[in-house]
């Protein structure tokens, strides 16, 4: 607490109030802008500003860390995720998903698929490729979450094209599988292994990675159950697919051992309200569940 002439006055210096801020707030009635009429309704805050480097530099003795200057991959990831977290409403969805006939039909698919001359597999399907085709699908089926915001109107999108994350060193990038609704299993499996191949070479074109309608990132494959995507615009929605496990479940009255996979929708709510949402990744998980359903 400040008491005294003295600290009033090193207060005001400090923060910069004039002499009716400061009486304001020893009286209780709190301070208004200078030239804001009494009764006037307060300003929404603004966004504190981030520390500069010099203050977050200054915490830390010299010579104990060492500046690693930022690639141009890393600025525009910043940029992005940053716009996004700070101008989209997002609200998030978890459902889990019996996996255990995907894995039966990938294990059988992949042991019929034909063979070249030196007994290469002519495709190996992966689990991400029946969540990216699954995604695709449901789209399709609720039309209405398969959409863009922009503030003159909505972007309904004829196709669904899946944004994959793909990771690589100092960063990511997100390469589209265009129409997936159409393509075969196998021909999306071959498609994203080309894509995620040239991406860690970064020698992906430009329309090969902007746009899309909705993206998947799966963090599966490195032991994580579950969390949650940062939307990246225009897109309304990104899925995150967590790994699949063996968990204890009650089905049809008894307790049964599945292979379970969490996935969370995170939404765009300007664009896909709660229930809408809920229906399509209610359509996914369905799709996900009986993956014969995908190739009718």
């Amino acid at each position: 607490m400040f008491s005294g002439g003295q600290n009033l006055r090193a207060l005001r210096e400090q923060l910069g109030l004039t002499m009716r801020d400061v009486e304001g707030a020893r009286s209780g009635k709190g301070m208004k802008p200078a030239g804001v009429p009494a009764g006037a309704p307060s300003v929404a805050p603004s966004i504190a500003p981030s520390m500069s480097d010099a203050q977050v530099r200054a915490l830390f003795e010299e010579g104990s860390y060492e500046v690693v200057p930022h690639d141009g991959m890393r600025r525009t990831i910043a940029q992005r995720l940053t716009q996004s977290t700070q101008t989209i409403p997002h609200f998030y969805l978890t459902v889990d998903c019996d996996i255990g006939k995907l894995l039966q039909a990938r294990e059988e698919i992949n042991a019929s698929a034909p063979k070249d001359k030196d007994g290469k597999p002519a495709y190996k399907l992966s689990v991400n490729d029946f969540v990216i085709k699954g995604l695709a699908l449901a789209l399709q089926r609720i039309p209405d979450a398969n959409v863009s915001w922009t503030e003159a109107g909505m972007l309904k999108h004829k196709h669904s094209d899946i944004g994959v994350a793909v990771a690589m060193p100092n960063g990511l990038i997100t390469p589209i599988i265009r129409s997936a609704e159409n393509k075969s299993l196998s021909v999306i499996s071959n498609e994203m292994r080309e894509l995620a191949s040239r991406a860690r070479a970064r020698k992906l074109k430009p329309q090969e990675y902007q746009g899309g309608t909705t993206a998947v990132s799966n963090l599966g494959m490195y032991g994580i159950k579950d969390f949650t995507a940062v939307i990246n615009p225009p897109h309304a929605t990104i899925l995150a697919v967590g790994a699949g496990e063996e968990r204890a479940i009650v089905k049809n009255g008894k307790i049964e051992i599945a292979h379970i996979m969490s996935v969370t929708l995170s939404c765009d709510h300007r664009a896909v309200d709660g229930a809408l949402g809920a229906v399509l990744i209610g359509v996914f998980k369905s799709l996900i569940e009986n993956p014969v359903m995908m190739l009718v």
